[in-house]
């Protein structure tokens, strides 16, 4: 690489030269029957599944149990806040495609881990309904190595340029802690999983009986 990523200029983009979203203008009527006017924008590239994306929570495991249950996460530089974000992997469902034969494949594609089964898929799920009308599905996948933690190669499209980590579920709400200290943004998804671990461990625990 030829050096670190950044935005190099922002301009108002006419709707019609848009080809991932378009802006819209919303009219709609509330509660008490008035009238009111909402922006937003929407994707272009949704297909007939009414499904836009998946992201993938591997449990990543060892037959020989010489790791703790672990997941992998992403690190990826993201244009919109010119800063370097960490993820779930996560990828754009093509037309044809489940939400889940979409996990299976963009794993692999950006992490090389390749799932043995499917464990859980969410229903469809929104993360800024506020703003957009972007939608997508988690996907739990179940990862079982042979022995010791691999590191197997991630099949990267041209132009994207992506980090993989291995961190134990166990220690991964610390771990984006520390992301946060060194200038990463965490995307609010793994953020709320990572909590919800932590938060649920201390209960078990009895912390707040």
């Amino acid at each position: 690489m030829s050096g670190q990523p950044k935005v190099l200029s922002s301009v108002d983009l006419p709707t019609d030269q848009a080809k991932w979203i378009s802006l819209k203008k919303i009219t709609y009527r509330d509660a008490e029957g008035k009238e009111r006017p909402w922006e937003c924008a929407e994707r272009r590239t949704r297909k007939s599944t009414g499904v836009d994306a998946v992201a993938m929570l591997a449990m990543i495991k060892s037959k020989t149990n010489a790791f703790p249950l672990s997941t992998v996460i992403i690190e990826q530089y993201r244009p919109p806040i010119d800063a370097f974000v960490v993820e779930l992997p996560a990828g754009l469902i093509d037309e044809g495609e489940s939400a889940e034969d979409a996990a299976l494949r963009e794993l692999v594609e950006e992490t090389g881990f390749k799932a043995e089964r499917i464990i859980e898929s969410s229903p469809v799920i929104v993360s800024d309904p506020g703003m957009t009308n972007a939608n997508m599905k988690l996907v739990l996948l179940s990862v079982t190595l042979p022995g010791e933690m691999e590191t197997p190669e991630a099949q990267l499209e041209a132009g994207e340029f992506i980090t993989k980590r291995v961190v134990a579920l166990a220690d991964l709400n610390e771990e984006l802690k520390a992301y946060d200290k060194r200038g990463f943004v965490v995307d609010a998804r793994l953020s709320h999983f990572a909590q919800g671990y932590d938060l649920a461990r201390r209960v078990k625990e009895g912390e707040f009986a």
